[in-house]
């Protein structure tokens, strides 16, 4: 998960909008919409102001991010992560479709269980090789 999902993630699941954010925050809407796109990158004064409405710890905004271009159990959401682990059916999720699943959302929310994950591989791996 890059940044930018990990701010949009993260805002989505208090339920908030941006003009929320920005006044919890003291931060510009038009500065949280880049954020969210990946259009700029904020300083850590920005991370901890970002945590600090969050409630979080910068370390808890941070963990599920990955900074290297591949991607870790820790950025998985946790229903994938769960299922990319189960021996059985875990392993017919390759690489690819991990990436793929992974991109997953719909208006800012993300299948929670394994089982919600797996139905969702499943059909898309009907559509996509029919």
């Amino acid at each position: 998960m890059t940044l930018a999902e990990r701010l949009r993630e993260l805002r989505s699941q208090q339920g908030w909008r941006l003009k929320d954010l920005s006044e919890k925050s003291g931060l510009s809407v038009p500065y949280l919409s880049d954020l969210e796109r990946g259009r700029t990158n904020p300083s850590l004064d920005t991370l901890q102001t970002l945590a600090g409405s969050y409630n979080v710890t910068v370390n808890d905004l941070l963990a599920p991010v990955d900074f290297y271009g591949e991607r870790t159990e820790a950025s998985l959401p946790k229903g994938l992560a769960e299922l990319i682990a189960d021996p059985t059916l875990g392993a017919e999720i390759t690489p690819e479709w991990q990436r793929t699943l992974a991109r997953i959302e719909l208006r800012g929310k993300r299948p929670e269980s394994k089982r919600d994950w797996y139905e969702i591989f499943l059909h898309l791996k009907r559509v996509l090789e029919g």
